[in-house]
């Protein structure tokens, strides 16, 4: 029988070959994506793991009293945006514990570069980054212990001295291989949240799945009207339903086979572009997009099962009676209950606010289902509201071509939705990233800030009464004011007495806070800052304010009660230098700063952003994988179902043409037919995502939606419009298979 039926899957020439093709195709696709999106989730558990041993000196690790301290100190740096790893170490005897990567520690004076600031050291010069390193590069770390091949981290080798007397130096006798408790930042490693990806890579999985899917049902049903009346007519001549099931599923399986095979074979051409995109704000290590045993098996045996009961579910009416095609009515009209999906997952994200999981774990948990729950919906609801709209236009119509298509789509909507759901889909993903993203980025500015005007480098404590030294040297001042690009330089000296405290916020009854002292004369060179009062000498302005990612040159800030001269002997808490904006400028003027204070921080504005960045790019990154994968598909979706359209009611079509119907009113039925259910439901969809997008933004982050701007809009015309001309480029194939044939043959 399955012999019989593997002949009988291609019988059909070039149209069942065709079918076949596509539905292995679609199902190529489906599973290209699952596995990646697998791999990716395995390969952030990897990287995890790879950069366990940075948070050696957090507080729950386990101590060895059989071999020698290792003095260790884990801390920051940043260049150009990009965050550096360091660790400082000092040996305390011969078996002080080694890091991954490395042979051996490294001496006072020396120091081991991962393989990408090993790369950025050779290509930029000394004074902007090479020089904030004490002698020589000894070698580089092994990249087996780098979570992505662009992380910059170094280990350092300094005294013991050195290390000792620094900030947040610990002494450790084990390197960490699981992640320990982490507290007041003595982490370093920031490890990439793998349950809250899983979930944010499920979402992104789901949408880039959906429209595969529903490729594959409009696949499935390409030429389904032909399919059924030959299982029909095999059924009259004395074929069992479960022969007929049997046929059905195997014709079904090849193609899932086969694409499955191909799927696989996708799935490893991806793997290097898939490396290659940071998610996580970097890229991923090649050799870590590994899937496990039992994903391979799963996806092996799911997938041609999965494709042989949906043959089975698609071809069930021909099981039921051998005269079930002939039997055609009208399908029951959807009911409104379809909507209740959709309105839930809005009602899901709603409840959340002011209820903000206070956790990241259970935020994602909150907030990722309420949005599949919506995508959801919109397919379930998709056919009421197509025939919501085709009833509504059919009230206010009379042109022949609008009545007959408007009726049909009224008659079975689910045929006219499912032509464009792909479509709908791709809306909703695709309005709800540009809203999401361009909120966050409008209220943070971290991506399109104002860095030219807030190009500034600190350097210090951060803390009121904290001091970064008594003073600062003469030589230093020289050297940061020499750097070609230094426009301004002020110092924030420490604040003991407590003049001048300011509130912490614009509501009444907020805290006070004690505010750093800063002679005007200083304020005057870094106006991005603020400026001092009319008639002041010294100005009480918080730290907080040379952190902020937006300039502030109309702030005045009060004078404090005391002279130039009392100030400059006080304890200096920050520096701050502001420049013209160009990389060689700040990272000049930083490593001047780490030279001279090794055990301090120098940051840029933009640093205090860079975390944020990363994970917005990140989004991005996804947000284009998702638009480049469900565009196209939804496309070819569209494209199909036209198509199997046309074939399924080529008689009909054929017939009007013999009764006078000209070729041409019959092209406008098409196109409206598919038309009319992709502009209403987008319509939908837009307000779905707008709604759904708002919700979230006010939970979750506090944050009033931003509108679209005009490239949204463009783009979304752009879609329609090309919509519409996939649409037209079927019309054609009309008039070639309406002939007095396909009457006289139906």
């Amino acid at each position: 029988m399955i012999r019989f039926s593997l002949r009988l899957a291609v019988s059909g020439g070039r149209e069942a070959v065709a079918r076949l093709l596509m539905i292995a195709a679609a199902v190529a696709i489906g599973v290209g994506l699952l596995l990646s999106t697998l791999a990716s989730m395995n390969a952030i558990d990897r990287a995890n793991q790879r950069q366990v041993w940075l948070d050696s000196g957090a507080r729950s690790r386990t101590e060895s009293a059989q071999v020698d301290p290792l003095w260790w100190r884990p801390h920051n740096d940043y260049y150009d945006g990009s965050e550096i790893r360091e660790i400082d170490v000092a040996a305390t005897g011969p078996t002080s514990p080694v890091p991954p990567g490395l042979d051996r520690l490294p001496a006072p004076g020396e120091y081991y570069a991962s393989p990408a600031l090993a790369a950025l050291l050779r290509t930029v010069p000394a004074v902007e980054l090479g020089d904030r390193f004490p002698g020589r590069m000894a070698g580089t770390l092994d990249d087996s212990a780098m979570p992505s091949p662009d992380t910059l981290a170094v280990v350092v080798g300094r005294t013991v001295g050195e290390v000792e007397a620094a900030p947040r130096a610990v002494a450790v006798t084990t390197i960490a291989t699981t992640r320990p408790e982490c507290g007041n930042g003595d982490c370093l490693s920031r490890g990439i949240r793998g349950d809250a990806m899983t979930l944010i890579l499920s979402v992104v999985g789901s949408a880039m799945i959906f429209p595969v899917l529903i490729f594959i049902g409009t696949a499935t049903r390409l030429s389904a009207a032909t399919r059924e009346q030959r299982f029909a007519a095999m059924r009259l001549v004395g074929a069992t339903p479960r022969q007929i099931s049997v046929i059905a599923a195997v014709e079904s399986t090849v193609a899932a086979v086969a694409g499955t095979a191909a799927g696989f074979g996708l799935y490893l051409a991806l793997r290097p572009l898939v490396a290659d995109v940071p998610f996580t704000g970097g890229r991923f290590h090649l050799d870590d997009l590994r899937l496990t045993g039992l994903q391979v098996l799963g996806t092996v045996l799911a997938v041609p099962l999965a494709s042989a009961v949906a043959a089975r579910l698609a071809l069930r009416r021909v099981t039921v009676s051998p005269l079930g095609v002939s039997r055609r009515v009208t399908p029951r009209p959807p009911r409104a209950w379809r909507l209740v999906p959709l309105l839930a997952g809005l009602a899901e994200l709603a409840y959340f606010l002011g209820r903000r999981p206070a956790t990241g774990n259970g935020q994602a948990a909150a907030y990722l289902p309420g949005f599949l729950l919506v995508m959801l919906g919109l397919v379930i609801a998709g056919p009421w509201l197509t025939m919501a709209a085709a009833r509504t236009v059919a009230r206010r119509t009379s042109r022949p071509a609008t009545l007959i298509a408007v009726r049909r789509l009224a008659d079975d909507p689910k045929a006219g939705f499912r032509a464009v759901s792909g479509l709908i889909l791709a809306l909703f993903v695709t309005t709800s990233t540009v809203c999401v993203i361009g909120t966050i980025n409008a209220n943070r500015g971290s991506l399109d800030g104002d860095q030219p005007s807030r190009a500034a480098v600190v350097q210090g404590v951060y803390r009121a009464g904290e001091q970064l030294a008594d003073a600062v040297p003469e030589q230093v001042l020289a050297q940061a004011r020499a750097v070609p690009g230094l426009q301004g330089l002020a110092v924030l000296h420490t604040n003991p007495a407590g003049l001048g405290r300011i509130p912490a916020g614009p509501r009444p009854g907020a805290p006070l806070l004690t505010p750093g002292l800063v002679s005007c004369a200083d304020l005057a060179e870094v106006p991005v800052v603020g400026h001092c009062a009319a008639g002041a000498v010294v100005a009480a302005v918080p730290s907080r304010e040379f952190l902020n990612l937006t300039s502030r040159p109309d702030a005045e800030w009060p004078a404090a009660p005391v002279s130039a001269e009392e100030v400059a002997k006080l304890p200096v808490q920050l520096l701050y230098a502001t420049t013209d904006g160009s990389t060689a400028a700040k990272e000049q003027v930083r490593t001047v700063f780490t030279a001279a204070w090794p055990d301090h921080d120098a940051h840029t504005v933009g640093d205090w952003a860079t975390e944020g960045q990363q994970r917005l790019a990140g989004w991005r990154q996804l947000a284009n994988v998702v638009l480049l994968t469900t565009l196209p598909i939804a496309g070819c979706s569209l494209a199909v179902s036209v198509v199997a359209g046309l074939s399924d009611r080529r008689r009909p079509f054929a017939m009007l043409r013999l009764t006078g119907s000209p070729l041409r009113l019959l092209q406008r039925v098409i196109a409206l037919e598919s038309v009319l259910p992709l502009l209403s439901v987008a319509v939908i969809s837009i307000g779905a995502a707008l709604a759904a997008s708002a919700l979230f933004l006010s939970s979750q982050m506090d944050y009033h939606l931003v509108s679209p701007g005009a490239v949204y809009f463009g783009f979304v015309a752009l879609g329609v419009v090309a919509s519409v001309g996939i649409i037209a480029s079927t019309l054609p194939l009309l008039k070639r298979i309406t002939g007095p044939e396909a009457a006289r043959n139906g």
